[in-house]
């Protein structure tokens, strides 16, 4: 018997988020998505964590705590993140006014998109920006071309 090259239950990419105070993101990302804890390794005789592991949806997300020492850092060190997730859930507008409720910056509210999704943007308590969406309809590739057309001349005026 061989050994798969990527775990049971893992996809062979992991979206991997530092934070500052990875235990206190770890609960909020509980709380806002009904993320569900795999697993928690602290460092050693102190609270902090080295690895932690959530499972959102079909897919597995992954966090510690910056260790400045060993050069992880994370967003506020950058100013932002340049980098954002998105997350597919079967009501973004619920999602949605419960990220604002508990305290995540709005860069645009819960919209209808060419591309099929409702869709929303925010950055997190913690810096790291989340797009989410729920899929509503599957347009045709020329439906979005005309869709992204429609917006790039908006966006230009």
């Amino acid at each position: 018997m061989s050994t798969s090259p990527v775990p049971a239950g893992f996809h062979s990419l992991q979206p991997y988020l530092i934070c500052r105070d990875a235990a206190k993101a770890l609960e909020f990302y509980r709380e806002l998505f009904g993320a569900v804890e795999i697993m928690r390794m602290p460092q050693p005789g102190t609270d902090r964590l080295m690895h932690a592991e959530l499972r959102l949806g079909d897919s597995v997300l992954m966090l510690a705590d910056e260790f400045e020492q060993w050069g992880v850092h994370s967003p506020p060190k950058y100013g932002g993140s340049p980098v954002s997730l998105m997350h597919y859930v079967p009501d973004v507008d619920a999602v949605f006014a419960k990220a604002v409720q508990m305290g995540c910056q709005v860069t645009f509210p819960p919209t209808d998109q060419f591309w099929g999704d409702r869709h929303c943007k925010f950055t997190d308590p913690f810096g790291h920006v989340w797009g989410v969406a729920t899929h509503k309809f599957d347009p045709s590739p020329e439906e979005i071309a005309e869709g992204a057309r429609k917006f790039a001349a908006q966006a230009q005026a």
